[in-house]
C-alpha cells in the first residue's frame, strides 16, 4: 500500500495555519494506511465550526459578551486541538474580547469596543478557518473526505 502525505509534505504552503506537531500527533492515532479516524474528528470539527459561527454570530447580535468569552473559549479549545494556529488564536482574542479585556487579555476595554473587536476578529478567524478548511480538505482529498495517497 502506497504511504499516506500529511500536511507537511503536500508541498502546499500552509504559512503559520497548522501546526504540525500537534496535528500529526492525531494523525499518529490513525490506523497504519488509514487515516478514517483523524479524518473523522476533523470532519466533526467542520461542523462543529460552522454552528459555532453561527453562534457567535447571533451573540454579538444580542451583543452577549459573556457568551461570546464562552464561544471563543470553546471553539479555541477545538482549534488548538487539531495544531489550527491562527484560527485558535483568533478564538482566544474572541475570549478575551468578551471577557472586555484587550486582546492579550489584559486591562479593560468597554462594552462598544469589545464588540466592534469581536466583529473585526470573527472575520478574520472565518477567513483563517475557511483557509485551513481548504488545506485540510485537500490533504484528506477532497469535499467527501476520501483520503488522498502518494504514488
Amino acid at each position: 500500500m502506497a504511504a499516506l502525505s500529511t500536511p507537511a509534505s503536500t508541498g502546499g504552503s500552509d504559512e503559520g495555519l497548522v501546526d504540525h506537531a500537534i496535528f500529526d500527533q492525531l494523525l499518529e492515532m490513525d490506523d497504519d494506511g488509514d487515516r478514517e479516524f483523524s479524518r473523522s474528528i476533523v470532519w466533526n470539527f467542520f461542523e462543529q465550526a460552522e454552528t459555532t459561527f453561527t453562534q457567535i454570530e447571533t451573540a454579538l447580535e444580542k451583543k452577549e459578551l459573556a457568551e461570546l468569552s464562552s464561544l471563543g473559549h470553546f471553539l479555541k479549545g477545538s482549534s488548538a486541538a487539531l495544531g489550527l494556529t491562527r484560527v485558535k488564536e483568533s478564538c482566544e482574542k474572541i475570549q478575551h474580547f468578551g471577557a472586555r479585556k484587550r486582546a492579550d487579555g489584559s486591562g479593560q476595554i468597554d462594552d462598544e469596543e469589545a464588540l466592534s473587536k469581536i466583529a473585526t476578529t470573527l472575520a478574520k478567524c472565518k477567513e483563517d478557518y475557511r483557509e485551513a478548511e481548504i488545506y485540510l480538505k485537500d490533504f484528506y482529498g477532497g469535499e467527501d473526505g476520501a483520503v488522498k495517497e502518494d504514488d
